[in-house]
């Protein structure tokens, strides 16, 4: 051994025992620095802001942050007033939603028309539970029915485009997308049910019957019960039995079918959890909410956001990179204002109050998104009844089936970019796929905010989560409206914007 080699050693075993002989050696110190004269007031500690002191209390900078927030909104909020004056008008709202003013007859025509392949659903697994269907031709004819059921809205919207306005149009691809998702789950179910009851039943057939003491013992009780001996034990019996849960094909009911239509849940099951009664207060107040909540988004809508976004039509169509980034930017605070109101409307404050009203216990409509440091546990958060129907009926399907992890993320990313272009250009009639890409590029940025959360931090991968909510849908927004401008007004209509 050379002497540079023990020289390595000696310095190894003196650091292992270095933290030790440092703490020793700072506890003789302070010891001796308190006997001296001086009055010492300086130990070895770390400044707040530094990671290694362990300082985590910044609420003081938190509402700091808000009140900065708060001032910031209400001088945008001024200069709009200054700019525009006062542009809500709920005379405009009743236009919007009603096309020229009066009742969209073509709108209640297609809500009624969404009946119809929900009662074929109903009679499909009724043939199918009775054997008169073969599980072939049932599964052929459930995935005829929903094509149908989802591409009609397109069909329809596009070819009577003058018929209907576009919170209509909305309003009708909302309904048949949900009702889409509802049966699709529905049908899965009932043939998970049907499976299982063939498998059940081969087995049986397979066994010997045997009697056992057992049987004969209940047998000669309900007997004596016939005879009016032991009536008291075979009521109990009896009221045990009403409270027994649903079995299949037991469920296959319009009234079973309808009130899982109405549930606020996408995912199917023969017996949910139910509350015991209606609570009043509660009740009002989510309505009240979803009334205040309405009036609160359509203001923001005409007072802040269409102005900003039609202001945003020149610069983006002349790609001056500068002015749309600005434009951007004073786009993203109202956006975020409707979407955080749209999210606390949707999933507190109406399917709370549909819950009330049909007895449904489960109300874990959401989690804590808002603490989500990368974006996967965003969507597995912030809308659960979609993040539940995926996974328990696309996810878990295909990894069953032998598929890997990836296929399977990436087609529930696939199915959802599906269903949010879908609910943007079909209203709008202007099939450009920027949500479609939008939601796709989930799969990426996922991956970043995981590497951004692995190498600096959790809070780094919250702030990035965030940053994709705040710039993501005011762009989108952006791209959406200069492609209808130029689609359904030609060009014409960009330069009387010039001025602006």
């Amino acid at each position: 051994m050379t002497a540079d080699t023990s020289e390595d050693v000696h310095v190894r075993l003196r650091r292992a025992k270095s933290f030790t002989q440092v703490e020793q050696y700072l506890e003789q110190e302070t010891k001796v620095r308190k006997n001296q004269p001086d009055r010492p007031c300086h130990r070895p500690r770390d400044s707040l802001f530094s990671w290694s002191s362990g300082f985590d209390n910044f609420a003081g900078l938190v509402n700091w942050g808000f009140l900065l927030l708060f001032m910031g909104s209400m001088r945008l909020l001024l200069e709009n007033f200054l700019k525009y004056g006062i542009r809500v008008n709920p005379k405009q709202w009743l236009e919007l939603i009603t096309g020229d003013g009066g009742p969209e007859n073509d709108t209640i025509l297609m809500i009624l028309y969404s009946i119809v392949p929900v009662v074929i659903c109903l009679l499909i697994e009724k043939g199918l539970a009775a054997g008169i269907l073969t599980s072939k031709f049932g599964l052929t004819t459930h995935v005829v029915n929903l094509l149908i059921h989802i591409l009609l809205p397109m069909v329809v919207v596009h070819t009577k485009s003058k018929a209907f306005s576009l919170i209509a149009a909305s309003s009708i691809c909302m309904v048949y997308s949900v009702l889409f998702l509802k049966l699709w789950s529905y049908v899965q179910v009932n043939m998970w049910c049907r499976n299982s009851r063939q498998m059940n039943a081969s087995k049986a057939h397979q066994r010997r019957q045997s009697i056992s003491v057992g049987k004969l013992a209940i047998q000669g009780n309900q007997g004596k019960g016939q005879n009016g001996v032991g009536d008291k034990g075979s009521q109990k019996e009896s009221d045990l039995g009403s409270s027994k849960p649903v079995q299949y094909p037991d469920n296959l009911s319009l009234r079973d079918l309808y009130y899982f239509i109405l549930a606020p849940t996408l995912c199917y099951e023969l017996n949910f959890p139910h509350t015991t009664r209606i609570r009043k207060r509660f009740l009002i107040k989510r309505l009240l909410e979803v009334i205040i909540g309405i009036q609160v988004m359509m203001s923001l809508f005409q007072q802040w956001i269409i102005p900003s976004v039609k202001n945003s039509l020149i610069p983006f169509s002349n790609m001056e990179f500068a002015k749309a980034v600005e434009r951007l930017l004073k786009l993203a605070i109202p956006n975020h204002l409707v979407w955080l109101c749209f999210f606390y409307l949707t999933f507190h404050a109406w399917l709370n109050l549909l819950g009330e009203l049909m007895h449904f216990a489960d109300r874990n409509f959401y989690l804590d998104w808002w603490n989500s440091n990368n974006i996967d546990t965003f969507w597995r958060s912030w809308n659960m009844p979609v993040h539940r129907w995926a996974v328990r009926h696309l996810y878990i399907p295909l990894i069953e089936a032998g598929y890997t992890r990836v296929v399977a993320t990436t087609s529930v990313f696939f199915i959802s970019a599906f269903f949010h272009e879908y609910l943007v250009s079909v209203p709008l009639r202007t099939f450009k796929t920027w949500a479609f890409m939008g939601m796709m590029g989930q799969v990426p940025l996922s991956l970043m905010s995981r590497w951004v959360e692995k190498r600096l931090g959790p809070r780094w991968g919250n702030m990035t989560v965030w940053a994709s909510l705040i710039l993501g849908q005011p762009l989108c927004i952006m791209m959406y409206y200069h492609d209808y401008v130029v689609t359904h007004y030609g060009e014409a209509l960009i330069d009387s914007y010039g001025h602006v």
